[in-house]
């Protein structure tokens, strides 16, 4: 497989270590498996404390740590492997892609910035990208109605499906979430 303009290889680096750092244990054991295929030596944590845990017993090449975790915030888990290993090259993920996290995700030392729903190819392509080169615009991102659909779905999930509760934090009226949840997810 030729690589891409702007993408290293992964045989390019000595330390091939990677930590995923996400309380969703679906998403953690998926992404973890697809990486170790693409010749990724993967470690997961589900908390910033088994993070924390991880980096310090051995600093990973590479990591992938979720924002919001349940236990705290992920920004911790990067500073901290960033202290310890300053060359490594950590990616935030998230599913509340905001300008000021992206900010504070990359002051911490993160390399990158990707927004859930991210796959192992962006996962890759981000930890891989060369350091000055531009990201790839993807080739079917979601639109705009999706994209609100699923935040509207997260709210509702952290609410423990409470509508009122959603419906305030959200800053809408209750009878027009009630209308949103009872939709399919928009393409």
């Amino acid at each position: 497989m030729k690589n891409t303009v702007g993408k290293m290889n992964i045989e390019d680096f000595a330390d091939k270590t990677l930590l995923i750092v996400d309380d969703d244990d679906p998403f953690r054991n998926r992404l973890g498996r697809a990486m170790e295929s693409k010749g990724f030596k993967v470690s997961l944590a589900k908390s910033i404390e088994e993070g924390l845990i991880s980096a310090r017993k051995s600093p990973p090449g590479f990591a992938v740590v979720d924002l919001r975790l349940l236990d705290g915030n992920g920004l911790d888990v990067i500073e901290e492997i960033h202290k310890l290993k300053p060359d490594s090259r950590v990616v935030m993920l998230t599913g509340y892609g905001n300008l000021p996290t992206a900010v504070s995700a990359v002051k911490a030392g993160a390399i990158d910035y990707l927004a859930k729903p991210a796959d192992a190819e962006d996962v890759e392509a981000a930890l891989l990208a060369e350091p000055n080169s531009k990201a790839q615009p993807p080739e079917n991102p979601m639109s705009a109605d999706r994209v609100k659909w699923e935040h509207i779905q997260r709210v509702f999930e952290l609410c423990n499906r409470n509508v009122s509760e959603t419906a305030r934090r959200l800053k809408m009226h209750r009878r027009t979430l009630q209308r949103i949840l009872s939709k399919r997810s928009p393409k």
